[in-house]
């Protein structure tokens, strides 16, 4: 149960960041073996940094909807009544997860064109089908975190949890001064 826990709290954010060292690590191997000589050029790199890129764009969406951090104007939102606010959360987790789902589904059918080609990446002669997987998996991943939000929304409906956006922005900024504060000490 606990590594459930877990995978729901952090899979998206741990993928991200191990893309991200990836990508700079490789970059960074870049730059020194082009100043060295007598070693080859490492060909393969700058393909391998955007696939990285483009993987960690596909994983990021269900990462922004897990943590409800979508961008979205909220100046009218932060002025309706609470429970108006709830009902709007719960239409746009409907939209958004469909939205995924529909992307996720048409995803499959792309997928399967591109291993059918045998189209293969020009510097590392990986199957682009494996690169274009991570964008199925990214919109099945932001499917289920649409219908998860959807799931809360309603299991918390007519709390009085829903702050504005303004609400939870000085919430924040609160615990980040006292995070500091206890650090400092």
């Amino acid at each position: 149960m606990k590594v459930l826990k877990w995978l729901d709290e952090h899979l998206e954010e741990t993928m991200l960041v191990i893309l991200l060292v990836v990508i700079t690590i490789v970059s960074f191997l870049q730059v020194v073996i082009r100043k060295i000589p007598w070693i080859p050029a490492l060909t393969w790199a700058e393909e391998f940094c955007r696939f990285c890129w483009i993987w960690s764009v596909f994983l990021s969406l269900p990462f922004t909807i897990r943590k409800g951090s979508m961008l979205r104007v909220t100046a009218l939102l932060d002025i309706m009544p609470k429970i108006l606010r709830q009902i709007l959360n719960l239409i746009v987790d409907v939209v958004n997860t469909g939205c995924m789902g529909l992307l996720a589904f048409y995803s499959v059918t792309v997928v399967n064109d591109i291993r059918l080609s045998n189209e293969a990446s020009p510097a590392m002669l990986w199957p682009m089908w494996i690169v274009y997987s991570m964008m199925l998996i990214g919109l099945t991943l932001g499917t289920f975190r649409g219908a998860q939000q959807f799931v809360l929304h309603i299991l918390h409906f007519g709390d009085d949890k829903t702050k504005t956006t303004a609400e939870q922005a000085m919430e924040d900024a609160k615990e980040e001064m006292e995070m500091a504060k206890g650090g400092n000490n």
